[in-house]
C-alpha cells in the first residue's frame, strides 16, 4: 500500500505539471491526490511517524492517525489563514486603487530606465504585498506605459523575475517564505538578513543585462495619460489612505509576531480586521451613498479572491504530509545528501525544479526532509532558490503564470528570450549567498 500511496503521489504530481495540456485546473488532481493519499493509509494501516520523526505504536491505530491528521490539517490551516488575509487586504487595496498613487507617478519614456524603474518597484512592492499580486498591478500598469504588446512582453518578463527576487527576502513575499516562516524555519530578521543582498543581485544581474539589449533601447512612445491620471484621483478619495492603511497593516504582521510571539496568522487575522474596519467607513467618492458601497467593500475583495489556488495548496501540503507521516521524505533527504557531494547542491536542484514543477508542494517536502534549527543555513538558501528559481520557465511561478495569463506570453518565446537571463541572475544570487555566508558566520 506504501507504494500505492506514492503513486498516487506521483500521478496527481503529474497532472498538475501537464495542467495546460490537459485543460484540467490543478486545483481539482490536487484536491484528490490530498484526499486519496490518506484514504490509502488509513486503508492499508501503514506505519505512521510523528512529526519529530518518531514511529508511533499506540494501541488504537485509528487514534493515532487523527492526531498526526489533525497535526497536518492544523500546520495548513495556518499556511491558509494567513493567505486568505492577505489577499483581501491586497483586493481591499486595489478596490480603492491604492496602487495608482505608486503607479501614475512613472512617466519616463526611456526603456531602459523604465525597465530599472518597473524592476526595482516590483522587487519592493512583491516583499510587502506578495509576488502574484505585485505582478498583477505591474501587468496592468505596463498596459497603460507600453502599448506596443512586443514590446511590453520583455517588461512584464522582467517584472517577473523580480518580483520572484523580491518575495524571496520577505517572510510575506511568497507563498513558500510564507510556509517556512510559519513553520518556524526561518525569522524575520535572519530572512532578511541573508537574502536581501543575493535577491537583490538576483533583479540585478538579468535587468542590467538586458538593459544591453536592443529591445531596451531607444523610447517609448508613452500615451497620454493625463486626463486618465486626474480621473483617478478626483474620483477616488480613498485611494492614499487604504494604500497607506493595507501596507502598513501587512508590514505590521511580522512586528505583531516578535512582540507577542504569536503565529502569524493571528496577526495577519488582526491587520485584516483594521484594514475591514477602515473599509467600512472610509469615503471613496464626493457622493458616496449607501448603494455604491458594495463596490469598495470588504465582501466584494473577498468574492475577487482565488478560491481555487487556497484549495490547491491545501490538497498538495495534506499530500506532502501524508508522505512525511511515513516517513518517505526522510528517506529522500539521506538517499539525496549521500548522493551528491554536498547538500547546498540538493538545494540548488531544488530551486532548478522549482522552475519545472510548482515549488510549494518542493518547499512543503524539504520541510520534511531536513529537521535543522530556526535560521539554518539551508532553510535561507531553500527559502531563496525555491523563491526565484521558478523565474527560469513562465510556468514556474504564480507571477509567471499570471503574467502569462494576462499577456498570454508564448512558453516557448519566454524559455528563448528571457530564462537564460532569469538563470544568470539565479546562479548568481546563490553564489553571493554562499560567499557571503562562508565570510561573515
Amino acid at each position: 500500500m506504501l507504494i500505492g500511496v506514492i503513486a498516487c503521489f506521483i500521478i496527481g504530481y503529474l497532472v498538475i505539471v501537464f495542467e495546460h495540456p490537459l485543460k484540467l485546473d490543478k486545483t481539482v488532481p490536487a484536491l484528490i491526490m490530498g484526499a486519496m493519499t490518506w484514504a490509502l493509509i488509513s486503508l492499508g494501516h501503514l506505519d505512521l511517524f510523528d512529526h519529530h520523526g518518531h514511529a508511533l505504536h499506540g494501541d488504537d491505530y485509528y487514534v493515532d492517525l487523527k492526531d498526526v491528521l489533525i497535526h497536518h490539517v492544523g500546520k495548513t490551516a495556518e499556511i491558509l489563514i494567513f493567505l486568505i488575509g492577505a489577499m483581501t487586504i491586497v483586493e481591499l487595496i486595489d478596490l480603492h486603487k491604492g496602487f495608482s498613487v505608486i503607479t501614475n507617478r512613472i512617466n519616463t519614456n526611456s526603456k531602459k530606465k523604465m525597465l530599472w524603474l518597473i524592476c526595482i518597484l516590483a522587487f519592493f512592492l512583491s516583499a510587502t504585498l506578495d509576488n502574484l499580486a505585485s505582478t498583477i498591478v505591474l501587468v496592468s500598469l505596463l498596459r497603460r506605459l507600453v502599448p506596443d504588446r512586443e514590446e511590453r512582453l520583455w517588461f512584464v518578463s522582467l517584472a517577473v523575475i523580480a518580483a520572484n527576487a523580491g518575495g524571496a527576502w520577505s517572510p510575506i513575499g511568497d507563498v513558500t517564505t510564507t510556509m517556512l516562516w510559519i513553520g518556524a524555519k526561518v525569522s524575520t530578521p535572519g530572512l532578511i538578513t541573508h537574502l536581501v543582498v543575493p535577491s537583490f543581485v538576483c533583479l540585478a544581474v538579468p535587468t542590467f543585462i538586458a538593459s544591453l539589449l536592443p529591445a531596451f533601447k531607444g523610447t517609448l512612445t508613452l500615451p497620454n495619460r493625463e486626463k486618465e491620471i486626474e480621473a483617478e484621483r478626483t474620483s477616488v478619495l480613498s485611494s492614499k489612505t487604504m494604500l497607506a492603511v493595507g501596507i502598513g497593516a501587512l508590514i505590521s504582521v511580522p512586528i505583531f509576531k516578535s512582540i507577542t510571539h504569536m503565529p502569524p496568522y493571528i496577526g495577519m487575522m488582526m491587520a485584516l480586521g483594521i484594514v475591514w474596519l477602515v473599509s467600512e467607513y472610509i469615503h471613496p467618492e464626493e457622493n458616496f451613498d449607501h448603494e455604491r458601497k458594495h463596490l469598495y467593500s470588504a465582501h466584494t475583495a473577498l468574492s475577487r479572491i482565488e478560491m481555487s489556488s487556497i484549495l490547491f495548496f491545501l490538497g498538495i501540503l495534506m499530500a506532502v504530509g501524508s508522505l512525511e507521516s511515513l516517513g518517505v521524505l526522510q528517506n529522500l533527504a539521506e538517499k539525496l545528501d549521500a548522493a551528491l557531494p554536498s547538500q547546498d547542491l540538493v538545494v540548488i536542484l531544488l530551486g532548478v525544479f522549482s522552475a519545472i514543477i510548482d515549488n510549494v508542494p518542493l518547499v512543503a517536502a524539504s520541510m520534511g526532509m531536513y529537521d535543522f534549527p530556526t535560521d539554518d543555513k539551508i532553510w535561507h538558501f531553500i527559502a531563496y532558490c525555491a523563491g526565484t528559481g521558478g523565474s527560469m520557465l513562465i510556468i514556474g511561478s504564480a507571477a509567471g503564470v499570471a503574467a502569462m495569463g494576462m499577456e498570454r506570453i508564448d512558453f516557448i518565446w519566454y524559455l528563448k528570450k528571457v530564462s537564460w537571463l532569469a538563470f544568470l541572475g539565479f546562479i548568481s544570487g546563490a553564489v553571493v549567498f554562499l560567499i557571503l555566508y562562508d565570510l561573515f558566520l
